[in-house]
C-alpha cells in the first residue's frame, strides 16, 4: 500500500524526523486558508502516488495566501501519470538551501535485511543515480535484531560528506526513520530531498521536504490506523475488488490472463508462458479453499483487462477442489459472457469431476502445464 507524500511525512514526524510546517487542502479556498496561517512563501504539491510530479506542473511556489489559492486552482483536477489530482499538500517554502540529500530504506531480499542508502545526488530519481554514478549511493546493511546503530548512520554521514556540525541531526533523522519502517511494517520508506539550509546565524539545518512510504499488505491487519490510510481513488478497480475477495493481483502488461492457486505455482505459471512464446496479462493467485464466488470473482477481474486474448487456468486441487472452481468459472461466464478462448488444466482433488463440469463450457483443457501453456499462447496469437 502506498501513501501520499503528506501522510508519509506525518509518519515520520512522529519518529522525530524534521519536516516542514504544512497541511493538505482539497480545495482552493482551503489551500489560501493554510498558507495564510503559514505567512509566507509556500510550496503547492500535488498529491498523486506517481512520479514525475514535477515535470507535469503540479508542484508550484507561491509567495503568498492569494498566490497559493491561484496555483491550487491550476493544480487541483490536473492529471498526472492517468491520476486525477484531489489533494495539494500546502508546506512552508524552504529558504536558503545548500544542498539536497537522499536517504532511504528497503528490504534487500538478496541480504535479507533492510539496507540503508544514502548520497549526496538527492532531488532526483535514486534509480538514475544508480545508474549514472553508482559510486555516489552509500549503503549500509542492518541487522533486524540489532537494528541500526549509530556509527553506521555516521559512515553514512561521512560518505556523503556531511557537515560535521549536522552530523549528529542526520544520526537522529536516520534512526527516525529506520523505527518508522520497522514500526509500520513497511517495504520502502525514503527522503528526497532530505534538505540541508543555512538558518539565521549561519547554522545549517536539516529538513525532510518530501517522503514517501510503501506498507507491506500483509502486515495491515497489525495497522489498522494505517488501513484507514488506503486512496482507493488512486488504486485500479481491478485491485480494489481483488483485495475485497482476498485475491493476491497484480497486473501485468501480456495477453495471457492467468488464474492459479499459489504464489509458487503462478509464478511457474508466467514462467511458462513466456518460455513459449506469450506474456503473462497478470499475476493471480486464488488461494487455498477457494470457492466458486471467489473464482468467479477472479475471472471478472482478468476480463476486464481489455488486453487480454486467452486465459490459463493451471490448478492443482489440494486444499483448492477443482469441481469448485469450474463451478466458479461457469458462473463468472454468465456473470460475464466473452469469447475469450480458455484453458484449464485441473489436476488433484476431484479433478474428474472439475473437467466434466467444463466440458459442458467447450473449453479447452491440457493434462499436463506445458501443454496447456502452448495451447494457451497459441490462442492467443491467433487473435
Amino acid at each position: 500500500m502506498k501513501l501520499h507524500e503528506y501522510q508519509s511525512k506525518r509518519i515520520f514526524a512522529r519518529y522525530g524526523v524534521p519536516i516542514p510546517r504544512g497541511d493538505v487542502a482539497s480545495t482552493p479556498d482551503d489551500a489560501y486558508k493554510i498558507a495564510a496561517r503559514l505567512k509566507g512563501r509556500v510550496v503547492v504539491k500535488a498529491q498523486v502516488l506517481v512520479g514525475g510530479r514535477g515535470k507535469a506542473g503540479g508542484i508550484k511556489l507561491a509567495k503568498d495566501a492569494p498566490e497559493a489559492e491561484a496555483k491550487a486552482s491550476q493544480i487541483l483536477g490536473m492529471d498526472i501519470g492517468g491520476l486525477k489530482v484531489r489533494k495539494v499538500l500546502i508546506d512552508e517554502a524552504a529558504m536558503d538551501i545548500i544542498r539536497e540529500i537522499y536517504l532511504g530504506i528497503v528490504i534487500d531480499r538478496a541480504a535479507c535485511c533492510p539496507v540503508m542508502m544514502a548520497s549526496a545526488e538527492g532531488g532526483v530519481e535514486i534509480e538514475e543515480v544508480a545508474k549514472v554514478m553508482p559510486e555516489r549511493i552509500f549503503k549500509v546493511s542492518i541487522d533486524p535484531f540489532l537494528g541500526l546503530r549509530g556509527y553506521q548512520a555516521r559512515e553514512l554521514a561521512f560518505g556523503i560528506g556531511l557537515e560535521k556540525s549536522l552530523i549528529s541531526s542526520f544520526i537522529s533523522i536516520a534512526t527516525g526513520l529506520y523505527n518508522a519502517f520497522v514500526g509500520c511494517d513497511a517495504s520502502l520508506a525514503e527522503i528526497n530531498p532530505l534538505l540541508v539550509t543555512d538558518q539565521s546565524g549561519g547554522l545549517p539545518s536539516l529538513s525532510a521536504v518530501d517522503g514517501k512510504m510503501i506498507i507491506d499488505d500483509n502486515a495491515l491487519f497489525r495497522h489498522s490506523d494505517l488501513t484507514d490510510m488506503r486512496d482507493v481513488d488512486e488504486e485500479a478497480l481491478a485491485e480494489t475488488e481483488a483485495r475485497y475477495y482476498g485475491l493476491s493481483y497484480v497486473k501485468l502488461d501480456g495477453e495471457i490472463g492467468c488464474m492459479v492457486n499459489g504464489a509458487g505455482l503462478a509464478m511457474a505459471t508466467m514462467d511458462i508462458i513466456k518460455l513459449y512464446g506469450g506474456m503473462p496479462a497478470n499475476f493471480l493467485d486464488i488461494g487455498g479453499g477457494a470457492q466458486a464466488d471467489r473464482v468467479a470473482a477472479a475471472l471478472r477481474i482478468i476480463l476486464a483487462d481489455p488486453k487480454v486474448k486467452a486465459v490459463l487456468f493451471n490448478i492443482f486441487g489440494g486444499i483448492t477442489r477443482c469441481d469448485e472452481v469450474a463451478k466458479g468459472v461457469l458462473d463468472a461466464l454468465e456473470q460475464v459472457p466473452t469469447d475469450v478462448p480458455m484453458v484449464a488444466r485441473l489436476v488433484g482433488t476431484n479433478e474428474e469431476e472439475g473437467r466434466r463440469i467444463l466440458a459442458g463450457a467447450k473449453m479447452a483443457t491440457g493434462s499436463t502445464l506445458v501443454e496447456a501453456a502452448q495451447k494457451a499462447v497459441e490462442l492467443a496469437q491467433a487473435r
